[in-house]
């Protein structure tokens, strides 16, 4: 017998939001001392409290931001607001899968947007 997952709803979430939603959940669970944390959810926890440089806020108002350029669709945005990018070579490594590349303009304006918020 095989069992099939159905994914329900996808949703994007920057790294500082799913801070948010696991800190919820972590409280949740410190309450019930009963309750063990899963493994994959400390570890969960400790990559976002390592990684999440923005408040959630703000990292959604960069995608706001982002969204409004051209070259730069839903998960891209999603993708740079949680890499943060400093320079053109990292930025470059967020678009290595697509099949067009950015001139040094576009990729400037991009850059712009995101050392509004670092």
């Amino acid at each position: 017998m095989t069992i099939f997952k159905k994914i329900v709803d996808e949703e994007y979430l920057t790294i500082s939001e799913t801070k948010e939603l696991l800190a919820d959940i972590e409280a949740e669970r410190a309450i019930d001392e009963e309750r063990e944390m899963r493994y994959e959810l400390a570890r969960a926890i400790e990559h976002v409290n390592r990684f999440a440089v923005l408040d959630a806020e703000d990292a959604q108002n960069l995608v706001d931001e982002l969204l409004e350029l051209e070259k730069v669709n839903e998960a891209t945005a999603y993708k740079i607001a949680n890499l943060l990018p400093q320079d053109r070579d990292e930025l470059r490594t967020v678009y290595a899968q697509q099949r067009y590349t950015l001139s040094g303009d576009e990729l400037d304006e991009i850059l712009n947007v995101v050392k509004q918020y670092v």
